[in-house]
């Protein structure tokens, strides 16, 4: 029931607010690299590697319930329900490692 693109598309909004998050992040990530070669204090780096974790969160989160609400609710009243859950229920455990 793999699906190449989302049931209903994503919003022009939707596509910017994710991208720049996700380039937020990466600017954190290359921060973490300039506190690693100056040789920054372990705990400085280590509450910015906790700050990108908890935003890879919250987008992880957002196109999850953007998931359920659309993709989700779709193969519900389509009767591939079961399957949609279960696919969604096995990345989330991933998503909690």
């Amino acid at each position: 029931m793999k699906h190449e693109h989302p049931v209903v598309p994503r919003t022009d909004e939707e596509k910017t607010a994710l991208v720049n998050r996700l380039k937020r992040i990466e600017g954190q990530v290359r921060g973490i690299q300039k506190m690693i070669e100056e040789d920054r204090y372990c705990v400085d780096v280590l509450v910015q590697i906790s700050a990108i974790n908890a935003a890879l969160k919250k987008v992880g989160f957002t196109l999850t319930e953007r998931h359920m609400k659309h993709c989700v609710s779709d193969a519900v009243q389509s009767g591939e329900g079961d399957v949609a859950i279960e696919e969604l229920m096995d990345v989330l455990k991933q998503f909690s490692k």
